[in-house]
């Protein structure tokens, strides 16, 4: 069976609309002999009669109304995808993103809920991994765009950074005082924190490095489980301010705690990173969309 393409279905959709050749030439600015020959040409590719002509009229033969019918889903699916790319002002299909624990329990909801309302038709594929592994798996495409810190984005990538993600210790509610915590007092406890080998974990336990008896240090990719820890009361440990709060207000079963200046641990420094020439338009919208979000959520 031969070939056919949308203008030969769009001329059949003409002529049934407008009731004849004579009409749909009219008004599509076509001759009418050009119209026939292409309906003709069409007929003969596909072995098939596809007009049944009655006296000066014609009308859709069987197999005809068969291929309109088939063929419209095509034109719609295209004039769809035709109008996705148009309106998307290049942020279609779609868009892989990696993003640190810290991000989604901070950023990411309303950084979606940007990104959709903006962008209702594409569709977003998400991974979520340490900083190092989505440097990784950024520079080996395996991911469009990534929200990690900062010192870990790679050097041949694009950065926007984002504003610090202020982190605070956090104990079991009701069991601390309002007393400032000393390096040495909350060396007593164990401490919960981020996983082995990243930025954050790094950062507490320099903390730490003055002391004869540093602490027992408990790492965990998941911050979910962190915080459940702490609420149990297995130990204390460091969490986004946001995260804590936000559900401080909800589950009232945390606290933040009061620490010497020594021992207020460094803001986490995050960048939105995509690969320079590759990803361009994708990760210039995703990093508006970050600051965006991070307005939204802040107040």
């Amino acid at each position: 069976m031969g070939m056919f393409g949308f203008r030969d279905i769009e001329i059949l959709k003409a002529v049934v609309e407008a009731g004849g050749f004579r009409a749909a030439a009219a008004r599509s600015g076509m001759s009418q002999s050009a119209m026939s020959t292409r309906v003709a040409a069409l007929e003969r590719r596909l072995g098939v009669v596809l007009f049944d002509r009655i006296g000066r009229g014609v009308r859709l033969s069987t197999a005809g109304r068969r291929l309109l019918e088939e063929s419209s889903r095509l034109i719609a699916t295209r004039d769809r995808i035709v109008n996705e790319l148009a309106g998307s002002e290049g942020l279609c299909g779609t868009v892989r993103m990696g993003v640190a624990e810290t991000i989604v329990h901070t950023l990411l909801p309303a950084l979606l809920g940007t990104l959709r309302r903006e962008h209702p038709a594409v569709r977003f594929e998400l991974a979520v991994d340490t900083s190092t592994q989505l440097a990784r798996a950024l520079t080996d495409n395996e991911i469009d765009v990534a929200i990690l810190l900062d010192d870990a984005v790679p050097t041949s990538a694009q950065r926007e950074a984002l504003p610090a993600v202020t982190v605070d210790w956090y104990g079991a509610k009701g069991k601390h005082d309002n007393t400032p915590l000393t390096l040495a007092a909350l060396a007593q406890f164990s401490i919960v924190t981020y996983s082995k080998g990243t930025t954050p974990f790094h950062q507490i336990e320099r903390l730490f490095t003055t002391l004869d008896s540093p602490p027992l240090l408990h790492g965990s990719a998941s911050l979910s489980t962190v915080r459940d820890l702490i609420a149990a009361d297995f130990g204390i440990g460091i969490l986004p301010r946001r995260m804590a709060e936000s559900n401080m207000s909800r589950r009232n079963d945390i606290q933040r705690l009061k620490v010497c200046e020594a021992a207020v641990p460094a803001a986490l420094d995050f960048a939105v990173a995509w690969l320079s020439g590759t990803h361009d338009d994708t990760g210039a919208i995703v990093a508006a969309a970050a600051l965006a979000a991070d307005q939204i959520d802040a107040r």
